[in-house]
């Protein structure tokens, strides 16, 4: 079977990996408009989904996130943990509005530990904060993890090429199967209208004594990652396409986060980042449908439109969509 990967980021990497496993015997080829310059290499790559995160049922969502969790803690516990940027991690959330705010049906049940704070936790952090918990996790650091993710397609004779598409029939025939991982490309290539960007921008700072996460509310967060630098965030705009950094918004990420932790007024910042997340109304798209052009057909499974959550839910649904891939094609087989 011939596959193509469409979407060099997060979520056409980690579907190619995935069908390296379970397609043996397929000649895959991963096209992308750039691999260098995704909404991935934006992203500070914890494993934290919000509540509001949904996939088509609460069975297949808590699917998701359990194959995306044991796909990253195999890797943490393997000798590639630190090549591919993988590794535990654990901080604190704390909150003032509801302590709903600080619970997480995804996350309690999964990872290790998710309790609440304890009077003394409460000191780590300045504020008169009223609810607060703890929990521990991975972080996958998308600089280190997408190189390598690269070069372990390359070692698997898996071809990277730089190209674009205005439709998906492009490909037919010459492709049996096409992954649809093109995250926003995917409003104007399947022109879905649910799709909108959700504009984010961060800061990259020096503060290798940070070694835990902390978020508060208002979009605040600190995540240290590898290296010593932290990721200050952040703020979600909807239906923004301006990719320009705005100097206003990046003061007052520091403000947030150095009222969180004053400990951060002396650490330089590196970088300021900014990105747009393809945020989908309603869920997540992963589906299977088949398209045609002229004569020929093929087999299309999009898995696209995973918001602020892509680098932590894209081994899930990944191997979600090469089941249905898998499914669909049986079901071609028998038809015949």
């Amino acid at each position: 079977m011939k596959v193509a990967v469409i979407g060099g980021g997060i979520i056409g990497l980690t579907t190619a990996l995935q069908l390296t496993r379970e397609l043996r015997n397929s000649e895959i080829t991963v096209f992308a408009s750039d691999f260098n310059n995704t909404v991935s290499h934006v992203a500070a790559g914890i494993f934290r989904v919000g509540s509001s995160y949904s996939g088509p049922t609460e069975e297949i969502t808590r699917n998701w996130l359990r194959d995306s969790y044991a796909y990253y803690d195999d890797i943490r516990k393997s000798h590639e943990a630190s090549f591919a940027g993988v590794t535990a991690i654990s901080g604190y959330l704390f909150a003032n509005s509801s302590p709903e705010t600080v619970k997480n049906q995804w996350m309690e049940n999964l990872v290790p530990i998710y309790r609440r704070v304890t009077d003394e936790e409460f000191q780590l952090v300045e504020g008169n904060w009223k609810y607060g918990s703890f929990f521990s996790t991975l972080l996958t650091e998308c600089k280190l993890h997408l190189p390598w993710a690269r070069k372990k397609l390359e070692e698997n004779g898996i071809s990277l090429a730089v190209k674009e598409f205005n439709s998906l029939r492009e490909l037919v025939p010459d492709w049996n199967l096409i992954m649809n991982c093109t995250g926003l490309g995917a409003r104007s290539l399947c022109n879905d209208r649910r799709l909108v960007s959700m504009r984010g921008q961060v800061l990259k700072v020096k503060a290798p004594w940070i070694k835990t996460f902390f978020y508060g509310e208002l979009d605040t967060y600190v995540i240290p990652g590898f290296n010593g630098t932290v990721t200050l965030g952040g703020s979600r705009n909807f239906d923004s396409e301006n990719v320009k950094l705005c100097p206003h918004e990046s003061a007052a990420i520091r403000e947030r986060c150095e009222n969180l932790l004053p400990g951060l007024k002396k650490a330089e910042v590196i970088k300021e980042e900014v990105g747009l997340r393809p945020y989908r109304a309603n869920n997540v798209r992963v589906e299977v449908e088949h398209i045609v052009n002229g004569f020929s057909k093929a087999i299309v499974v999009h898995n696209y439109g995973h918001g602020g959550y892509g680098v932590c839910t894209a081994p899930g649904t990944a191997k979600y969509a090469i089941k249905l891939a898998k499914e669909m094609h049986k079901s071609s087989i028998a038809k015949l």
